[in-house]
């Protein structure tokens, strides 16, 4: 494989003095010497299936990572953009056969990138205004309002029904595409800091709100509290906490991932808590991996990883410890789900089976599988809006399998793929409900019936 890049002056190899990474954690050459090339991960890869070029899979990501550190190719926008066209769903890492550590070699090279390659004005603009945006809570809060005024007076339904925000900027209609309809009740936010268990306590726990979690869907953290109460959990949430990083330490924005990581661990500090418990499948994912994120602060180091050992899924921690509340049925006759398997759940936390056991713990409920359920639905974070096109194709397929189970109701755990899966859904004209595990645990709980 042809590798080296050459001047367009003289045709001549550009090999030396080239922009590359710096020293500051580069992908590792042990790493990247693991891969044996076998292509196994090629299938398994969504943007090598859409894209379908080699440099747009893991395998052929890694022949670029390992060339840069040679210092035989530039960081440059010809390279960048495979690196870009990444999901991250980690599919890969799943499977491998020689164990490649592919998570760590691609967050390594988005972190290298952020500092070391100069994006367009333009992106640079469009990516401050994600990283400013959604990782605040409360800024997203305040933009609730002018956002409900905009679907009230049907500038929303204007734009998606011309097409015109997407003539004028793809990544603007994709972001304006996955809004839900706004209600007055996502300004509410009225947690108390500290709720009693029902009945014997038998555990103290943290819930971590998250951003668009809190804001979106904050009927999954009301249902996340009551199943946790119902089933003995005294529940803690600190007012002080803020975003977990996700968004940022996936996309290379290490200052502000840093920083969001020790505002949580801060927050949660003296707090006696005997797990941390978070019910967004990718905000986990990253939660597990503070100890990596803060390896070189000597103030937090210990701290990262102390909090990370107790981070657990709500789906994990109902399985480990038992479910005490008992299950009544969500309809009267047989309710048939499908699973979404989300990413960050299924191949970064390996957790697949314990949202099956829950959901099958329900009276009358049938549990279908989709086909192609370990491929990514498109979301990855904020993938969607930097990447529309590739998730637009990943989001229709998606969907398309899991409308082939003929179920009555999709359950997705994390509220990025809630959302993608949403909008393919509208578009495709299907009006299936989508709900998460915790909502249907409360629902069956609580004795109420679901209305489809």
């Amino acid at each position: 494989m042809q590798l080296s890049q050459s001047n367009s002056a003289n045709n001549t190899p550009f090999l030396q003095n080239l922009q590359g990474f710096d020293a500051n954690h580069p992908p590792d050459p042990k790493l990247l010497k693991s891969c044996v090339h076998c292509g196994f991960c090629l299938s398994t890869c969504p943007s090598y299936r859409v894209i379908g070029k080699e440099m747009d899979s893991p395998r052929g990501r890694i022949y670029l990572m390992d060339a840069i550190n040679q210092g035989e190719i530039a960081l440059n926008a010809a390279s960048v953009e495979h690196f870009d066209s990444c999901l991250g769903c980690l599919a890969c890492v799943t499977a491998c056969p020689s164990g490649v550590q592919y998570d760590k070699l691609i967050s390594a090279t988005r972190h290298q990138i952020e500092r070391n390659y100069p994006r367009s004005f333009s992106e640079k603009l469009f990516r401050q205004l994600i990283f400013s945006l959604f990782p605040n809570p409360a800024l997203l809060r305040i933009l609730l309002v002018p956002l409900f005024v905009y679907q009230k007076l049907g500038f929303s339904k204007f734009f998606r029904t011309t097409g015109l925000l997407q003539k004028i900027s793809p990544r603007l209609a994709a972001m304006e595409s996955i809004l839900p309809e706004i209600t007055l009740k996502y300004l509410q936010d009225n947690f108390p800091e500290v709720i009693p268990a029902q009945g014997k306590k038998r555990y103290r726990v943290g819930v971590i709100l998250g951003c668009v979690q809190r804001l979106f869907f904050s009927s999954v953290n009301k249902a996340t509290v009551q199943v946790l109460t119902a089933n003995g959990c005294e529940v803690i949430i600190p007012k002080s906490q803020g975003c977990c990083a996700a968004l940022p330490e996936h996309q290379g924005q290490t200052k502000q991932a840093q920083a969001l990581a020790k505002q949580m661990i801060d927050s949660f500090a003296n707090t006696g808590v005997d797990f941390i418990i978070i019910n967004a499948a990718g905000c986990g994912h990253t939660l597990k991996e503070y100890g990596h994120i803060l390896e070189d602060d000597p103030e937090y180091r210990d701290k990262a990883k102390e909090f990370a050992a107790k981070v657990t899924d709500a789906q994990e921690f109902l399985v480990k410890v038992g479910l005490t509340a008992k299950l009544s049925p969500l309809r009267e006759q047989p309710l048939t789900l499908v699973y979404q398997d989300a990413c960050h759940l299924l191949h970064g936390q390996k957790i697949s089976v314990q949202p099956r056991q829950l959901l099958q713990q329900i009276p009358k409920v049938k549990l279908q599988e989709p086909p192609d359920a370990a491929i990514c639905c498109g979301s990855a974070g904020v993938y969607n809006l930097l990447q529309p096109e590739v998730a637009e194709e990943l989001g229709k397929q998606k969907v398309q399998n899991l409308l082939k189970t003929g179920a009555d109701l999709i359950v997705s755990p994390n509220p990025g793929c809630t959302l993608q899966i949403a909008k393919h859904l509208r578009l495709q004209g299907q009006k299936i409900a989508i709900a998460h595990p915790m909502e249907l645990l409360d629902y069956s709980i609580r004795g109420e019936k679901l209305n489809i």
